[in-house]
């Protein structure tokens, strides 16, 4: 008899990966097929996006995905919520490591040109890039937020 629970967010997670990975495809093809950012379409793998029903649809076709994987996919999702709170794989640790030495430059950086605020994380994109260098290939992550500024009242 099959389980009336819905998979859970590792199963979706491997199961849409695999999929990836046996069509090979990239998180940049399926931008292409999608008409959505690589890293949206990511982190939708991830459990941290909400597909539309014709997003879920066209990722099913794309990826031969079972329904239950289909329907999961557009599902609200509970944002955050690493593992450890400090993580621990070496590249999600780095961006924690860039945190803790720059976030309070940053801080300060962002007030003073635009005031007292915080910068969108939900009207925002980001976006990788790699970038070539005789000395070895970079990295370049750019984010894009709205800034909001704290309310008065």
């Amino acid at each position: 008899m099959p389980s009336l629970a819905a998979p859970s967010q590792a199963t979706i997670t491997a199961t849409l990966m695999a999929a990836k990975k046996a069509k090979g495809l990239s998180f940049a093809d399926l931008e292409a097929a999608l008409g959505r950012d690589e890293v949206w379409i990511a982190s939708l793998f991830y459990g941290q996006s909400t597909a539309s029903v014709e997003e879920a649809a066209k990722l099913a076709e794309l990826l031969s995905l079972d329904p239950a994987i289909t329907e999961a996919l557009q599902a609200y999702p509970t944002k955050g919520g690493l593992d450890p709170v400090i993580p621990t794989d070496p590249l999600i640790y780095r961006f924690y490591e860039i945190m803790q030495v720059y976030g309070m430059p940053l801080k300060d950086v962002i007030q003073e040109k635009f005031g007292d605020g915080i910068m969108s994380a939900i009207d925002f994109t980001l976006d990788v890039d790699k970038v070539a260098d005789p000395a070895g290939d970079r990295v370049k992550v750019t984010m894009c937020g709205k800034f909001l500024p704290y309310k008065k009242w």
